[in-house]
């Protein structure tokens, strides 16, 4: 038997999901979400920085710092790590 728990979706909605896709959906999440700030910080510091500083060049650089494979290593460890803390510690808690 799967152990199940459920997903809260944007709409509103749960649905009952197995415990490790909750947890794949949960990092997923934590990494987009890591990815969108470095785009609102790179792009923001070619904008204010750079002379001629665009929107374009600005999305660029984050493109091309994006898609190294050890900063994405880095946020999925991170997250991966958050995730199974937080799920840890709660355990522990209703002990």
């Amino acid at each position: 038997m799967v152990d199940k728990t459920v997903l809260a979706l944007p709409a509103g909605t749960k649905v009952s999901v197995p415990r490790l896709f909750k947890r794949i959906v949960q990092i997923a999440l934590a990494v987009a979400l890591t990815a969108a700030v470095m785009l609102i910080v790179v792009v923001g510091n070619g904008m204010l920085i750079a002379r001629g500083g665009s929107l374009q060049s600005g999305f660029s650089v984050w493109l091309a710092f994006i898609k190294r494979s050890d900063i994405l290593a880095t946020m999925t460890a991170t997250a991966t790590v958050t995730v199974l803390l937080v799920y840890w510690q709660r355990d522990r808690e209703r002990k």
